[in-house]
């Protein structure tokens, strides 16, 4: 039997300069899609799935997340003195329960994989998740939740993969397919941002992992890759010579809320979902077209 996945890592200590001036004061994962931020939605995917505790690895003039996780004492009673109901229980909805977070600052920018490395000693030697805040996963259930399943029949490590449209390939990391179903399979190989034509296939990672401890070790010594910063990727593809990894091509769709373009169509796509939004969006987007 495999080993339960009970914690997740999310990395937020990322810059956003993608997003300046917004993000001068405002951490990147704080901006919002609708009316919550998008920190919070991949909180819920997290929760959702099963996860237990969730380590957020913060660098700084990150703590504003902090906050945003924690109770906000003057908000809730001011709410309840106002007969402000439904606000304070949406507000007290987005509280994880007792001890449920973690919070460890990844001092230096030095990667993805150091970040993840960060949070070796709250994860222990257990399986966990990862999953990258810039990226939103719309759909139903949710993409770890489909992941979760994947692990269950097949151990090892797991990864969300999407298409994207071959002359793309060069903005993404793909994923060698070996055998397998269409939605679930043997990945082979990983390469990153291969140009058009040269790729093994048209499959992205769209940052959710699941991924066996031994990781960590790898990560501690791995040497610096692309941009002069430790890849996750690359310690993984070491890792893939002793271990199976699985490719779930998930049943939704991924937003790079780190660009403006995926951070725009999150809003519109979160907004359409809104009953109480949905017509009055669909009206003012026909007249801004028309």
């Amino acid at each position: 039997m495999n080993a339960p996945i009970r914690k997740a890592i999310l990395p937020v200590a990322g810059l956003g300069t993608r997003f300046l001036p917004a993000t001068k004061a405002m951490p990147k994962e704080m901006l919002t899609i609708v009316d919550k931020p998008v920190v919070e939605y991949i909180a819920e995917e997290a929760f959702n799935a099963g996860i237990d505790h969730i380590v957020f690895v913060t660098g700084r003039n990150k703590g504003v997340i902090e906050d945003h996780f924690d109770r906000a004492y003057e908000l809730e009673a001011m709410l309840s003195m106002r007969a402000k109901g439904a606000a304070l229980e949406q507000l007290q909805a987005t509280r994880p329960n007792a001890g449920a977070t973690s919070f460890t600052r990844q001092q230096e920018p030095l990667g993805l994989g150091h970040a993840v490395w960060c949070a070796r000693n709250i994860i222990g030697n257990e399986p966990f998740a990862v999953l990258l805040p810039d990226m939103l996963h719309m759909a139903e259930p949710g993409c770890l939740t489909q992941m979760m399943e994947a692990y269950q029949e097949h151990g090892g490590n797991v990864i969300a993969v999407e298409e994207v449209a071959p002359e793309e390939t060069q903005n993404y990391g793909i994923v060698e397919v070996g055998n397998g179903s269409d939605n679930i399979f043997e990945i082979k190989g990983m390469v990153e941002k291969p140009e058009p034509g040269t790729a093994p296939s048209n499959l992205f990672i769209t940052g959710r992992y699941i991924l066996q401890p031994e990781i960590f070790t790898l990560l501690e010594s791995q040497a610096t890759g692309a941009g002069g910063e430790i890849q996750l990727t690359d310690a993984m593809k070491t890792l893939m010579a002793d271990q199976r990894f699985t490719g779930v091509k998930f049943d939704g769709r991924t937003f790079d809320c780190g660009s403006k373009l995926g951070f725009l169509m999150a809003n519109v796509a979160y907004g359409l979902k809104r009953p109480d939004l949905a017509d009055d969006i669909r009206t003012e987007l026909s007249d801004l077209i028309g």
